[in-house]
């Protein structure tokens, strides 16, 4: 039987036990438990007439964990607490690009929807995934999902791996938290993805309107859009794309909240209709690369929708963001005992792969 800790009266009533043996059960069960959602309830039922008696009674998570209440040797019931039972399984799911987008190919292969922006997030250095992948181009995740007894997942799953493989290049990239908690993506060999700028300084990024002359929706009229549009939910985070120097936070008419950071090499990123600063950002204030900058909205009088719109300038130039090259040079690698770490996890991920390669 399915039921909330609030209703195991009702759901041992109607199954025959009377009302007063069914309250003390169900007092008995909520003294020990102390989780949130749906229990599991399974009942040892002696019949009775048209009544029933009750022996046991076990009630549980989703995760295992709950109570058993039993009849103690002076007829009253008592409730023990039993502590969940996970265990962790390794899943891998292949797939190929359709002509719809990688959201769909990827939800069509089995991958979770929770996975997806993680997923994108990790090629952020060096795919664009609007325009440097198409149909026929495969993908392959591994995640790691708890489940109970029963193998029915508990919680949210996470991404271990992820690779993929276009007619021009191919990546292949391992989570892995380093000392310290820092998460990262990192190559076979233990090198790290951050390097340079950003190509997406925003979570789960989706292009919705690329650099280039086009014409414009609101304004009516064509001209250069000096910048790449993301369309990301109201209140996203929005990343300082590399280190620098915040040179502006204010408000601006067509452009709403905008941030704009000097990089180290002179190179300046500017980021609109923002719905909130970072608390305290301001002028002069030195930012690491992935700093929050701020939320992202739909402020500004030139926007149809929320959406971060996010410039690169150089030598005061306009020039696309995605265009530019990554420097591997700059890509630091693991060392010592924490790149033995991570080939320990790499290895595995990679048994896991190995024994579900189709």
């Amino acid at each position: 039987m399915l039921a909330g800790p609030g209703d195991i009266v009702g759901a041992l009533t109607a199954v025959g036990v009377v009302q007063s043996e069914a309250q003390a059960a169900a007092d008995a069960a909520a003294r020990v438990l102390t989780g949130q959602g749906e229990v599991h309830t399974v009942v040892d039922l002696l019949p009775n007439g048209p009544v029933a008696t009750l022996l046991r009674l076990q009630a549980a998570y989703a995760d295992g964990s709950g109570a058993v209440v039993q009849r103690n040797a002076s007829g009253a019931f008592a409730g023990t607490k039993v502590a969940a039972v996970l265990s962790r399984q390794v899943k891998v799911l292949r797939g190929e690009l359709d002509t719809e987008s990688f959201y769909s190919s990827a939800v069509a292969a089995g991958v979770r929807d929770t996975l997806i922006p993680e997923f994108i997030n990790a090629f952020g250095y060096d795919f664009n995934l609007a325009a440097d992948i198409h149909p026929g181009d495969t993908f392959e995740v591994a995640y790691e999902q708890e489940v109970n007894s029963s193998g029915e997942p508990v919680g949210q799953p996470q991404l271990l791996f992820a690779s993929l493989t276009t007619a021009e290049k191919s990546l292949a990239l391992y989570r892995f938290v380093a000392p310290g908690g820092e998460v990262g993506w990192y190559d076979g060999n233990g090198g790290s993805t951050k390097r340079g700028m950003m190509r997406t300084p925003v979570d789960g990024a989706r292009i919705t309107s690329n650099f280039g002359m086009r014409f414009h929706p609101v304004l009516h009229y064509t001209r250069l859009h000096a910048g790449v549009d993301f369309g990301v939910p109201v209140g996203t985070p929005v990343y300082a794309a590399a280190a620098g120097v915040v040179i502006g936070a204010h408000p601006t008419g067509c452009g709403g909240n905008m941030a704009v950071v000097q990089h180290d090499n002179g190179w300046v990123t500017r980021y609109f209709h923002l719905s909130h600063f970072a608390p305290g950002l301001h002028e002069g204030e030195r930012v690491p690369q992935g700093f929050t900058l701020g939320l992202s909205g739909v402020t500004g009088t030139c926007t149809t929708g929320p959406h971060l719109h996010y410039e690169l300038r150089i030598n005061g130039e306009p020039v696309d963001p995605m265009s530019v090259p990554m420097n591997d040079k700059e890509k630091k690698k693991l060392e010592g005992a924490v790149l033995q770490a991570f080939i320990a996890q790499r290895n595995r991920v990679d048994v896991a792969r190995a024994q579900q390669a189709s």
